[in-house]
């Protein structure tokens, strides 16, 4: 079964609008995994307008399922993954002051970048995922960087999934088997919600994770964080 990694960013985000502590995002990192949760994914900006590097610290001893870390991998959260551990890290190709994820890397112009940051990790012991698109040359590029996984970038698919989801869900099969050509384990993320989740984990072969946040924290508001968790993971079914 593809396992689901709850991302807290938008628990942060809620707690830094007011100050102090309230929502706490140590206990939806528990609670996530509590509610059955196989992953909690953060993403930490360098100006932390949500998770802060001091989440990312307190987190990671109070969860024993999987810790998946999201960032671009500047010096400063270079050094935050080393000191951390997660057990997976997701290189994003944001810019500092991006309001979300919005593009993949392109493996053949950043290679020589990559395979560096990718090496380092991977002496550490921590599993390497890098955010992509689903152009199959690159995804083939990725390989040669030394990463284990590729996370397919899925708001195309979220975008055109109403309109006509045969058509918006193709060129992820297509990647997909790509990647399981080139020997790649493959995780997916970005605006998957209850709407499309099914259709997109039914079609796609080997998918080991999908990371969701925005959508799941914004269901939990009126279908309850438990209840909503229970609710994606049986569309993960």
């Amino acid at each position: 079964m593809t396992r689901l990694s709850v991302n807290i960013n938008k628990i942060a985000t809620l707690r830094n609008a007011r100050g102090g502590n309230i929502p706490n995002v140590l206990d939806a990192a528990i609670n996530s995994e509590r509610f059955g949760a196989e992953g909690i994914t953060v993403h930490p900006r360098p100006d932390e307008r949500h998770i802060r590097y001091q989440d990312v610290f307190d987190i990671r001893p109070i969860i024993t399922t999987e810790f998946n870390i999201e960032g671009y991998p500047s010096e400063e959260f270079t050094n935050l993954i080393i000191k951390v551990k997660p057990h997976q890290v997701t290189l994003v190709p944001d810019p500092p002051d991006a309001l979300t994820s919005n593009a993949g890397w392109d493996t053949i112009k950043n290679m020589d970048f990559l395979k560096k940051v990718i090496s380092k990790f991977q002496s550490e012991g921590i599993r390497t995922s890098i955010f992509i698109e689903t152009d199959t040359e690159l995804i083939k590029a990725a390989a040669d960087t030394g990463t284990n996984r590729v996370e397919l970038y899925t708001e195309p698919y979220a975008a055109q999934f109403l309109q006509n989801k045969e058509e918006a869900i193709a060129p992820f099969v297509k990647a997909a088997e790509t990647a399981k050509t080139v020997g790649l384990g493959l995780n997916a993320g970005h605006d998957l919600n209850l709407d499309n989740l099914k259709y997109f984990n039914q079609n796609i072969t080997g998918l080991s994770e999908v990371s969701i946040g925005h959508a799941l924290i914004s269901d939990a508001l009126y279908l309850g964080f438990e209840n909503t968790i229970q609710m994606y993971l049986r569309e993960l079914k």
